[in-house]
C-alpha cells in the first residue's frame, strides 16, 4: 500500500516528517495516495508543499492563494480555523487531515 510505502522509507532512512491525510476523492490527484510526508513549519507550508509535490491537486484545494471555503484542514483533530489557520505551526510527528464539506441532499424531508 502506498501509505506504507510511505512509513517505510521514513524508518529506513530515519527521516520524520509531518504528514496529510489525502481523502478518496482527492486520491486521483496524489497518485492513489492516502498519506503524503510534507515539509514545513506552519500549516500553509505543509500545503505547499503538498500542491509542489502534486500540482493536479492545487485547483481542488485552493482558488488562487486562498484555501476553497469548503476545505478544512484539521492539524492533530484541531480545526486550524480556531488555531492560527495557515500560520499554525507543524512539528514532524503531526497529522494534517484535509476535509473536504459535503453539502446537498434533499430538502424538505
Amino acid at each position: 500500500m502506498p501509505g506504507d510505502i510511505l512509513l517505510n522509507v521514513q524508518e529506513v532512512f530515519g527521516e520524520v516528517m509531518p504528514t496529510i491525510r489525502i481523502p478518496t476523492p482527492l486520491r486521483p490527484y496524489t497518485g492513489g495516495q492516502s498519506e503524503v510526508a510534507v515539509s514545513g513549519n506552519t500549516v500553509g507550508d505543509a500545503l505547499a508543499d503538498l500542491t509542489r509535490q502534486h500540482p493536479d491537486l492545487r485547483p481542488h484545494l485552493f482558488e488562487g492563494d486562498s484555501l476553497r471555503s469548503f476545505v478544512n484542514i484539521y492539524l492533530n483533530q484541531e480545526d486550524v480555523r480556531y488555531l492560527e489557520g495557515a500560520e499554525t505551526a507543524v512539528s514532524d510527528n503531526d497529522t494534517l487531515l484535509i476535509i473536504p464539506s459535503i453539502a446537498g441532499g434533499k430538502g424538505g424531508v
